[in-house]
């Protein structure tokens, strides 16, 4: 089977028909406004992130070649003008077929170490694998701000540079200022309105750490952008020159009354 094929680390990929490549894109439908040249671009990031990195399922889940494609193209969005090269250090992406119990520890302000346990349906450390809830992977990209896939990629590119702190190695030309700026900014005024339980355009689980805030937001700038731009702009605006993409602009304004 296909992904069979794709286990094993940096084996060349099989040659793949444009017919399971637009069912893919079919089943993701964010990247339909994409233009033609875009997708044809994705398209081969994503299969050349199969040839580098090992799709290894847990158990006997058994992965169809749409679910593979898609998965692969998810990965493939943030980094479609950045290159692979930005997903350096790691090696396989890890899929179960639900959430999966997660066991780490937490040192708190006491210095007092915990042993945490819970529940996620995603998980992302250092120079290890990323690893995937398959369950949450197919809710992924259908336009309504839940990506777990790019949630889980930002958190690698957020650890490039050592520790995953909210803000990755910026580009030439950036500024760390501005970037700080936005991101503190909107991080309080999310942290505010959570504690107050107000609506928040983005999912308040961001406030839980500024890594978490970039990787949430991450989310929502590929998979409901407008709504990102809504909400804070500023913070759209700098992802836009991290990513360098402005999915925006792809997508049709609010109707109005």
């Amino acid at each position: 089977m296909l992904r069979r094929l794709w286990q094993a680390w940096r084996r060349p990929a099989p040659a793949i028909p444009e017919a399971d490549w637009e069912a893919a894109f079919l089943a993701l439908p964010i990247l339909a406004p994409r233009p033609a040249g875009e997708r044809q671009r994705l398209q081969r990031l994503a299969g050349a992130l199969l040839t580098q990195k090992s799709i290894e399922p847990i158990g006997e889940l058994d992965l169809g070649t749409t679910e593979t494609l898609a998965l692969a193209l998810l990965a493939a969005l943030p980094i479609l003008n950045l290159g692979l090269d930005w997903y350096r250090g790691w090696h396989a992406l890890v899929l179960y077929p639900d959430e999966f119990r997660s066991r780490y520890e937490e040192v708190d302000e006491t210095g007092v170490v915990h042993q945490i346990e819970d529940w996620r349906s995603g998980e992302s450390w250092g120079r290890g694998p990323l690893i995937l809830s398959l369950a949450d992977v197919a809710a992924a990209g259908q336009g309504d701000g839940y990506n777990v896939v790019v949630h889980e990629c930002a958190h690698k590119l957020d650890q490039l540079d050592g520790e995953a702190n909210g803000r990755p190695p910026l580009h030439p030309g950036m500024d760390p200022g501005a970037w700080s700026a936005a991101f503190a900014a909107a991080y309080r005024d999310l942290g505010r309105r959570a504690l107050r339980r107000l609506s928040t355009v983005v999912d308040p689980y961001a406030a839980e750490s500024p890594a978490e805030f970039f990787a949430v937001t991450s989310e929502l700038f590929f998979d409901a952008p407008r709504d990102l731009q809504r909400g804070y702009p500023a913070v759209y605006e700098q992802l836009a020159l991290f990513y360098r993409q402005d999915p925006a602009v792809h997508c049709p304004p609010p109707a109005t009354t």
